[in-house]
């Protein structure tokens, strides 16, 4: 995925849709990966108004259910 995708399909489309549904509480979780982070993609998100949560670099996945 690069960051024109990301943005085309995944802001645009999808994430635009649902902070409109949720309104003012909306928080985009995403993690640090390249095409997330990537200029493109940070400019979209600043245009919409977009608050995104901060996310640790290099994170692990601590998601319990994965592991049961």
């Amino acid at each position: 995925m690069t960051g024109d995708i990301y943005r085309d399909v995944i802001l645009e489309q999808n994430v635009r849709y649902f902070q409109g549904t949720v309104g003012a509480e909306f928080l985009l979780m995403d993690d640090n990966a390249r095409p997330r982070r990537s200029n493109i993609a940070d400019e979209c998100i600043q245009s919409e108004d977009i608050t995104r949560m901060d996310w640790p670099a290099y994170s692990q996945d601590l998601n319990p259910i994965e592991h049961v």
